[in-house]
């Protein structure tokens, strides 16, 4: 299915675990899969697929819901194409293999075909092209929906010569003679690119001459080296050549198959199968004959052609999925947003002008009245100028707001470090939003808090410092009227008790301060310590609630889909990771990737 036909309900980017719930489902209802619930799941796959594919088909369904707000519908294309053929093709009959004979101008397709039937039913001459539409021949009934599928017309679906135990053998085969793929017809051209989208195997059938000609291998062969074991290569025309020569022409081709990246199968491993034969002698037919037989009765290509159909749309989903290194938000870059918000809100010199605040607060109350007087005169004299703490300049501002989108805009780039493109710039979007009014949530949530070097907190010693002040001033007024009722003759004369008793207060004074002074720092600077916690943490909440948790959504749901993705590709092709998208985009085919499961041989 292409991207646009999948169910909106997976725009929300849900957790891919509702792919188990969606199988159990689907299990108790054999009878899904009608047109209403063909977009939103895969009909029950029954006996033809199983195991393995159906958990990578099922991952793949999942893959496409959980990316379409995601990546562009083009990129998904290939993948909805699968999961749609997947459908169409489990609802036919699982009976037959549908194989299609291709190849150039010449090579002897037709041939072939009437060679295999027992009786003529593709036109063969020199007239080229000799055939101009695909003809089907059946060997069993029960084919019709699978040529309907192929848009085959009725007229051009055929019957084999009945008898004989090789048409046993061949029972479910569906065999498809195409046009030539190199016709100079582009209706022809296009027939054989949709047909071959659509059948379980393909036999390439070649000529000495056209063997190596660069179109058959960069348009097909090489596209389609992943679906190597649902592929026949047979060399045609043996019978013009020397055995010498044959034996040299055939080695050629599995030389420049294996530079297509076409696994051949070769001694027991699973690979495409390369024959010579000659279709008008009739030498190798029965070679060809034994081997289909035993390909149809296994019944597998079905299953085989769609494995690497799925390795194909892994193989072009590669690089939106598949991140370059270790991706994800470290804690040293949450710590490092978290201090850069904590910059920008200005904790630190909230901390600082707290802990002056206090310890200012201490010395004008336990210092002596005349220092204490003569601060209120320096602030009478600066009675109307503007505290510089509590009105930043313009520039300050613009820096704090400046500050703010610079974390941004490093945690984003930390964050989206190493992911696909697409999940990169949704991580970007995702931290671009949640800075929007960031500055100002941030102001708000200080102002809420409130300045803690407005009102802060005293002591329980406080008073005791206060009384001793108020002690030390009253013995220097003592002492300073005791001097004078002297000087009046009010008092005996006596000059050293007062004296000692003035000197006492004037000294004991700025000793009570500078007891206050030392004994205040340690206070001071924890109380301006937790002031520079609580704006730190606060925002460092806000940044986490506005940017951070929003990029961890998208981190997760990148894993989400990064984990489907390693089911879609299978355990087998990962392991060949480096295959993956070797093939080339050629022509209508759309085939490639990597090889699928083992064929029994």
């Amino acid at each position: 299915m292409s991207s646009s036909t999948v169910d909106d309900r997976w725009d929300d980017g849900l957790i891919a675990r509702r792919a188990s719930e969606r199988a159990q489902a689907l299990e108790e209802t054999p009878g899904a899969g009608s047109d209403a619930g063909e977009e939103d799941s895969l009909p029950p796959l029954g006996g033809q697929y199983g195991g393995p594919l159906r958990t990578r088909l099922d991952a793949l369904h999942e893959l496409v819901g959980l990316s379409r707000t995601r990546l562009a519908n083009e990129t998904l294309a290939e993948a909805g194409r699968v999961l749609d053929e997947a459908a169409a093709r489990q609802r036919l009959s699982a009976r037959h293999t549908v194989v299609a004979i291709a190849g150039p101008t010449g090579s002897g397709k037709s041939t072939l075909f009437n060679a295999l039937a027992g009786v003529p039913v593709s036109e063969t001459g020199l007239r080229r092209p000799t055939t101009s539409a695909p003809i089907a021949l059946s060997w069993s009934e029960g084919s019709a929906g699978l040529l309907d599928r192929l848009a085959v017309p009725g007229r051009l679906r055929r019957r084999p010569l009945a008898g004989g135990a090789a048409d046993e053998e061949l029972q479910g085969l569906v065999l498809i003679d195409l046009p030539d793929h190199d016709s100079a017809v582009t209706t022809h051209r296009d027939q054989v690119d949709r047909v071959l989208a659509l059948v379980d195997a393909v036999i390439w059938v070649v000529d000495p001459e056209k063997y190596a000609d660069a179109a058959l291998h960069e348009r097909y062969l090489r596209p389609l080296a992943g679906h190597a074991e649902v592929t026949f290569v047979v060399l045609n025309q043996i019978d013009r050549l020397s055995g010498e020569a044959a034996d040299l022409v055939l080695d050629d081709l599995r030389r420049l198959l294996d530079e297509d990246g076409m696994a051949l199968g070769e001694h027991g491993e699973p690979g495409a199968t390369v024959l010579a034969l000659s279709a008008l002698t009739g030498d190798g037919v029965g070679e060809l004959r034994e081997l289909l037989g035993r390909f149809v009765q296994e019944r597998t290509a079905p299953a085989l052609r769609l494995s690497a159909d799925v390795d194909a749309a892994a193989s072009r989903l590669r690089p939106a999925y598949v991140s370059e290194g270790q991706t994800g938000l470290g804690e040293r870059a949450r710590e490092d947003f978290a201090a850069r918000l904590a910059v920008a809100v200005g904790a630190t010199a909230a901390g600082e002008a707290a802990e002056r605040v206090w310890r200012r607060g201490a010395i004008r109350a336990c210092g002596t009245p005349w220092l204490r007087l003569y601060r209120w005169y320096e602030r009478m004299r600066e009675h109307g100028s503007t505290d510089p703490r509590l009105q930043a300049p313009l520039e300050d501002e613009l820096t704090a707001r400046q500050r703010v989108e610079q974390a941004v805009r490093v945690v984003a780039d930390d964050a989206s470090r190493g992911l696909p493109a697409p999940w990169a710039q949704a991580v970007r979007e995702a931290a671009a939003r949640g800075a929007d009014g960031l500055p100002e949530a941030l102001d708000e949530l200080t102002a809420t808090i409130g300045d803690p070097a407005a009102r802060p907190p005293r002591p329980a010693w406080w008073p005791a410092a206060v009384l001793a002040q108020v002690l030390m001033t009253l013995l220097q007024i003592f002492g300073a009227l005791w001097l004078v009722g002297q000087i009046v003759g009010v008092v005996e004369p006596g000059l050293l008790p007062p004296v000692l008793i003035m000197l006492g207060g004037i000294v004991g004074g700025p000793l009570v301060e500078w007891a206050c002074a030392a004994a205040v720092k340690g206070p001071a600077r924890r109380y301006g310590q937790e002031a520079e916690r609580k704006l730190r943490e606060a925002a460092a909440a806000c940044g986490r609630a506005r940017v951070l948790d929003p990029i961890s959504a998208e981190l997760m749901r990148y894993r989400e889909v990064r984990d489907q993705y390693v089911t879609v590709s299978g355990t087998r092709s990962g392991a060949r990771v480096t295959r993956l998208g070797g093939g080339g985009g050629g022509g209508g085919a759309r085939w490639g990737g990597t090889r699928a499961g083992a064929r029994l041989r």
